[in-house]
């Protein structure tokens, strides 16, 4: 009996800090990391650049820069619950080319052409898997029935 309330109370005070720290720590990696791009600093770089080589339009600077600021930009709108659903769909429209250096640079992001065996930067791309899956469940916050609005 005691442990089921103790159970109870800690489930109900993670409830309630669950949705402020997942949109904090989405701030704190995205607007962190993002801001490395356009100061030169990231260690994605030379992948990021790489994966970039085939698009049509823009250098791989620049789309460093243009991704770095984007990546700002889902920071500081995880910030605020008001502004969490924009911040949602630009992760989304971001996680597409996270996942291309899988596709398009395999001899990077997998060991000796293992698709069982990711390399650091393959790891490093397969953990958004987890990302995805946390902004699916901070998205999934906003409705507490078909009715009720928050």
């Amino acid at each position: 009996m005691i442990f089921r309330k103790l159970d109870a109370t800690i489930s109900k005070r993670m409830k309630k800090m669950g949705d402020p720290a997942l949109r904090i720590s989405f701030a704190i990696i995205f607007f962190w990391f993002g801001i490395l791009k356009p100061l030169g600093m990231s260690s994605a770089e030379e992948l990021l650049k790489a994966t970039v080589t085939w698009l049509p339009i823009g250098a791989p600077e620049t789309w460093l820069v243009v991704i770095g600021w984007w990546e700002v930009t889902i920071g500081l709108t995880f910030l605020f619950r008001r502004t969490t659903r924009i911040a949602i769909a630009l992760l989304f429209l971001q996680m597409v080319g996270t996942f291309m250096p899988l596709v398009f640079l395999p001899e990077i992001t997998f060991q000796n052409g293992n698709y069982l065996l990711p390399s650091l930067e393959g790891q490093y791309i397969i953990k958004n898997v987890m990302i995805i899956s946390a902004a699916l469940v901070l998205g999934g916050t906003f409705y507490k029935s078909k009715d009720e609005v928050h």
